[in-house]
């Protein structure tokens, strides 16, 4: 039963990114990318790290996709049509995908992947928010910092995508007969 919850898994994902990247309507594509998300955080349960699949839900499947809606909608572009790509961009893309697919089949086929003796041992949730909050070797306060900083830019890269193309600058102020007005530099 877990290898078919996790074909289909995989079969969600590979379809939700696909649509993502391909679909032109930008809040289609942000939720298409939530699909992948939700997806990814499945893989995580599947695998019983639920810690991780509830991060994964959080802090990617909730607050990145809620700060891209709301870019997206303060900015009044819902149905934005992103421009087509050139062929000689999605060529590109295409390569540097399959080459990227390959150097990461050929890490895994070449692996050894040892057998672990270890033993499964029972965390307390007090010794997960010790080492959370922990600026020593282990710790994970740095990454929390990081990933503050990564939610800002994302935030920035939503405003950037969801304005589209630059208003004219150019544009002069109207007369009251309809003419441009000058508009002298001192």
């Amino acid at each position: 039963m877990e290898t078919i919850i996790f074909y289909i898994l995989a079969a969600i994902i590979i379809l939700f990114a696909v649509a993502s990247v391909t679909s032109r309507k930008i809040l289609r594509a942000v939720i298409y990318l939530l699909f992948v998300l939700i997806g990814i955080a499945g893989l995580y349960f599947l695998v019983d790290y639920n810690f991780l699949a509830a991060i994964q839900l959080t802090v990617y499947g909730g607050g990145i996709i809620v700060l891209f809606i709301f870019a997206v909608l303060l900015i009044h572009h819902v149905e934005l049509e992103l421009e087509k790509t050139a062929l000689k961009k999605k060529l590109i893309a295409g390569a540097l995908s399959a080459a990227g697919l390959a150097v990461t089949l050929w890490a895994i086929s070449t692996y050894p992947f040892p057998e672990t003796t270890a033993t499964y041992t029972s965390i307390e949730v007090a010794d997960i928010g010790r080492k959370l909050l922990s600026y020593e070797d282990g710790g994970f306060i740095l990454p929390f910092e990081v990933i503050s900083v990564l939610l800002v830019a994302v935030m920035i890269g939503a405003i950037v995508v969801a304005k589209g193309k630059k208003l004219s600058e150019d544009r002069s102020p109207k007369t009251e007969d309809g003419s441009e007005k000058l508009i002298e530099n001192n």
